[in-house]
């Protein structure tokens, strides 16, 4: 049953119905993760014509995803007060400015204010198409927002890569695209119905903040040291595994950087939709165990200098971060009463950004003097430890992890 008659009143001038709406959600809600997934395969192609130093490139990473914690902080729940389309047209225009202005782009300066620009308006995005699918369909939701995300980051990464290799304009066309698709889902939103009521407490809402109800307090408690986990191994993908790949295996074409990184959020979906039906407590168990297995897999793949090892150690992490995530996902977000909803997904992905970003910043700045390949190694490493001591603490702990709600 569709839970947006609790949110808010029908929209009467609306040309579509909540059904269209949550199509429209999740489509646009991939065109956002697409969006930041695009310059990954780039990267090296920016390296070389910019001279850019891995340390570099996670400054320009950084910028989009302190920008995007920004939004998170400030406008992540401003949906919850003034109804979900006008942040969702907001974000939407500041995306297809992003993309006019890495079309422009050609210093590092103009790549990360195009970063920053982009981060702010995927914040937005974020928590207010979430919470947009959460209102339409309360059933379903959950598995929509899972699949969505790692969606949209495939197809950018594989879809970036694709462009850049076999298309002319290596460094426009995929902007050009999405530019193209931002604007047509900015010109379809007001066919849409409204699924959250106006409140007071707009202005207030935008103080830097992060909003937990305390029911679902303990619950995040519990699901963050997998959520760091796997977040963790997300940044370093999506800042550094294509020079990881260059430096490993020699192989220059940013096709197969973009494939590497492409086979992770691919193959998270696909275990999104395989264990959709499992307790959020078997998902964590599973997913933090095949996804240690995985990242040791990897690591293997990179000193035997082995592209395809590497891919297949990128696909069995993949498979425990969308279980993982899921696991975590189910057991936090549903708690949430209706008006909480975009403000407890504003302070869930904040913890999951600062996951995905700080590690990699860190391993970008490490890697000028420790090399690559041994930063790799340590990250690698750091994760694994990480989530076995997430696996047996879960096991050990009295009442295990969170039950599906």
């Amino acid at each position: 049953m569709s839970c947006a008659a609790a949110t808010a009143e029908p929209d009467q001038g609306a040309f579509f119905s909540t059904r269209a709406m949550t199509v429209f959600a999740v489509i646009t809600a991939a065109t956002f993760s697409a969006s930041g997934s695009a310059p990954t395969p780039l990267y090296r192609h920016y390296q070389e014509m910019m001279g850019l130093s891995p340390a570099v490139l996670t400054v320009i990473f950084s910028a989009y995803v302190l920008s995007l914690l920004t939004a998170l902080l400030t406008v992540g729940s401003l949906s919850d007060h003034i109804g979900r389309r006008p942040v969702i047209f907001g974000a939407l225009i500041l995306n297809a400015i992003a993309m006019v202005m890495f079309i422009a782009a050609d210093t590092a300066a103009a790549l990360t204010l195009a970063r920053v620009v982009q981060g702010f308006a995927t914040g937005a995005a974020t928590t207010t198409l979430g919470a947009t699918i959460l209102d339409t369909n309360r059933v379903q939701g959950p598995l929509y927002n899972s699949v969505t995300a790692f969606a949209g980051l495939t197809l950018g990464a594989l879809g970036s890569g694709a462009l850049v290799t076999f298309a002319p304009a290596p460094t426009q066309l995929i902007y050009i695209v999405l530019l193209t698709v931002s604007a047509l889902a900015a010109s379809m939103l007001w066919f849409m119905p409204e699924t959250a009521e106006r409140r007071p407490g707009a202005l207030a809402s935008l103080r830097p903040h992060v909003s937990v109800p305390p029911q679902a307090l303990k619950a995040l408690a519990r699901v963050t040291p997998v959520n760091i986990a796997t977040w963790a191994l997300g940044g370093f993908y999506f800042s550094l595994m294509p020079s990881l790949v260059r430096v490993a295996t020699g192989l220059t074409s940013p096709f197969i950087g973009g494939m590497v990184v492409a086979a992770l959020p691919f193959a998270a979906a696909v275990a999104v939709v395989l264990v959709r039906r499992l307790t959020a407590t078997t998902m964590l168990t599973v997913g933090t165990s095949v996804l240690a297995l995985g990242v040791a897999f990897t690591l293997a793949g990179v000193h035997a200098q082995r592209v395809p090892l590497m891919l297949v150690g990128t696909v069995i992490a993949g498979l425990g971060f969308g279980s993982a995530f899921s696991g975590t996902f189910r057991s936090v977000i549903p708690l949430a009463a209706p008006s909480e909803r975009a403000g407890l997904l504003a302070a869930f992905y904040v913890e999951s950004y600062l996951a995905f970003s700080l590690p990699a910043i860190m391993a970008g700045l490490a890697a000028p003097l420790l090399g690559l390949g041994l930063s790799s190694d340590i990250y690698g490493a750091v994760i694994i430890l990480l989530a076995l001591t997430s696996l047996v603490a879960m096991r050990t702990s009295r009442g295990g992890a969170p039950a599906t709600p």
